[in-house]
């Protein structure tokens, strides 16, 4: 942590700053120090005002003395700070510097240990829920989410052949390197999958990991508002890179010759950024969350990527410009750096801020926002969607049909045949009848028109069936399948 400086006072709040009046109402100061040693540490600064003025502290050593008594009554574990009195204008100040706990978390003993932990997010105090408390303690003691046991799962439900597809002759998969790679760990005498291995490669991992996915949307202006397409990837992490990395592409294109565009490798978005910017989300998610996948947004001045999970312990937004790294989900960066995805932990950041630099593009920005962190990557130029009346067969094609999948095409040629059910849509598709499958390779056919509901008033009928629509019928004539029969 920077040590602190006068010069400091003239700084506005932020993770690792905060300024007090006095200790005239303690429990938010406490908070404050709870916060403090459950994330980065801090300096917290009494005699000066919200505005920066500089009032100072009447009779600062009993005020001292008062401070370490109900920071020694209200916090456990015990936490004690370093208090020093700083004299600046011919005023006295107290500045309570706090250091990253070994101890976290610690919380406010009026609140408990379930609802007194609070963490630092941006200059407020947010409190933790179950799982970064968990996180919290998962910090301390060195364990990785990722690393942790699946006791109730066998190798057998790892798709060994699609890893190891991925690994090519670099790497056989045999049981040993499973060990070293941590995908598999002994528990109770047997070998199971990690929370990692199911992540990476688990057959059903979003059975177990139901936000495991990542959500792409590209909207209209600069405001998310207003969407124009959008995709759902639920790949195994790797793949899901390059998947991302096509939806920015096909948003991107300069001109109308896709082909050309190809062929040139001529692109309006930094491609080699973004990657890295999506590879960061990937292995710096908290997949502990729920409720919470990776969202990637492209707008026209700018690409938002963000991920679950604040900054961990002891991390600042400033650290990451800097090149200091912790990862998170040591497992799944292994094996991202195995495969080549990673270069050298801890330098994807610094090198995002050098490319963006060389290219004369604005500063990416990182803020942690609602208990995720969001990279933002301005665009040099924007890139700007018309919003205009075209035919059916057009709106398609610009919407879907660059990344239109097997999945969708038979979905919507069962139903040129015959209205179909839910259940048959997801049996045509080869997915399970379950609502995850139907809100994720559904919902966005009815979304984009491709499908209509024959029972338009009464969603969740039990009657209820999908029928092609003239985009639907569109753009199967557009991609030559509609010859194709169920």
């Amino acid at each position: 942590m920077t040590p602190f400086t006068p010069q400091l006072l003239q700084q506005p709040e932020g993770k690792t700053l905060e300024f007090k009046r006095d200790l005239s109402s303690p429990k938010p100061l406490l908070k404050t120090l709870v916060a403090f040693a459950n994330s980065a540490g801090g300096f917290l600064v009494l005699g000066v005002t919200d505005d920066r003025q500089i009032v100072g502290i009447e009779q600062p050593l009993d005020e001292e003395e008062r401070l370490c008594n109900l920071i020694a009554d209200a916090i456990a574990p015990r936490l004690v700070p370093n208090i020093e009195l700083l004299t600046i204008e011919g005023k006295t100040l107290l500045v309570v510097e706090v250091y990253p706990s070994g101890q976290r978390p610690h919380w406010l003993k009026a609140e408990g240990p379930d609802n007194g932990v609070f963490v630092r997010l941006g200059s407020t105090n947010r409190q933790a829920d179950r799982e970064l408390v968990a996180e919290l303690r998962r910090s301390v003691e060195g364990a990785g989410f990722d690393e942790m046991p699946m006791p109730d799962l066998s190798v057998d439900d790892l798709d060994i052949a699609a890893a190891q597809q991925l690994f090519g002759a670099s790497r056989t998969l045999d049981e040993k390197t499973l060990l070293t790679l941590k995908l598999l760990s002994s528990h109770q005498g047997k070998l199971v999958p990690t929370k990692g291995a199911v992540l990476l490669f688990g057959k059903e991992r979003l059975q177990h990991f139901p936000d495991a996915w990542i959500q792409c949307g590209r909207f209209f202006g600069t405001e998310k508002l207003d969407i124009f397409d959008h995709i759902e990837l639920d790949q195994p992490l790797p793949k899901a890179v390059d998947e991302v990395l096509l939806f920015l592409k096909k948003h991107a294109m300069r001109g109308a010759d896709l082909s050309e565009v190809r062929r040139k490798d001529v692109w309006s978005i930094p491609l080699s950024i973004l990657r890295e910017v999506v590879i960061n989300a990937l292995v710096h998610a908290d997949y502990s969350q729920r409720g919470a996948p990776v969202r990637v947004v492209f707008l026209d001045d700018r690409i938002e990527i963000e991920n679950p999970g604040l900054l961990l312990p002891g991390m600042t937004i400033e650290d990451m410009k800097q090149g200091a790294s912790k990862i998170r989900n040591t497992v799944i960066a292994r094996v991202f750096r195995e495969l080549h995805l990673i270069e050298q932990w801890g330098t994807g950041v610094r090198r995002i801020f050098t490319e963006a630099q060389e290219l004369g593009l604005p500063e990416p920005q990182i803020k942690e926002i609602g208990m995720r962190v969001r990279f933002i990557v301005p665009l040099l130029e924007p890139i700007s969607l018309r919003k205009e009346t075209q035919p059916a067969g057009e709106q398609v094609s610009e919407q879907v049909s660059e990344q239109v999948s097997e999945q969708v095409l038979s979905m919507l040629q069962a139903c040129r045949v015959r209205e179909r059910s839910k259940q048959e849509l997801l049996e045509v598709a080869g997915l399970a009848n379950v609502y995850l499958n139907y809100k994720r390779h559904v919902a966005p056919l009815l979304e984009q028109n491709l499908l209509a509901m024959t029972i338009p008033d009464k969603p969740q009928s039990r009657l209820q069936k999908y029928r092609l629509t003239d985009q639907g019928w569109a753009l199967l004539t557009q991609t030559g399948t509609t010859g194709r029969t169920h």
